[in-house]
């Protein structure tokens, strides 16, 4: 990513002002295995602010902003589920629990069946089909 993308876009990952501002006023307390980046202020909220008493938490993503890219047990520490950071409030994962996965909705990678516009927006024929709604009937 070029130096003028970092300045004036914010949906490819974090400004540097973001980057800058996370690092004055912010702790890192872990990663994931995506690569994100999560954060605590330093100070609690102010008195008059709309969490007062509490730390302000959020997450620096790897790639492009996408919520879905934060793995649960990071969502519930940024939602204040509990105090520690996860590795250390969690039990192991469990050998059915499946890996997380972004949700590719809009993307290329999105689920698109058979007649869906994206594939030619033809589907088969079904025993008896419908017939088609017309306003002059």
């Amino acid at each position: 990513m070029g130096f003028f993308s970092k300045i004036f876009t914010w949906w490819n990952g974090a400004t540097i002002g973001t980057m800058l501002w996370s690092s004055l006023h912010g702790e890192e307390v872990g990663t994931d295995f995506a690569g994100n980046r999560y954060y605590r202020s330093k100070k609690p909220e102010k008195a008059g602010q709309p969490h007062a008493g509490r730390e302000r938490r959020w997450v620096i993503y790897s790639g492009a902003n996408d919520a879905s890219n934060v793995p649960a047990e990071w969502h519930g520490w940024l939602h204040g589920a509990f105090d520690g950071v996860p590795e250390s409030n969690l039990p192991p994962p469990r050998i059915w629990e499946a890996e997380h996965s972004p949700n590719v909705t809009g993307s290329d990678a999105a689920y698109r069946p058979q007649g869906a516009l994206e594939r030619g927006g033809r589907r088969a024929a079904a025993a008896g089909d419908y017939e088609a709604w017309s306003p002059d009937a």
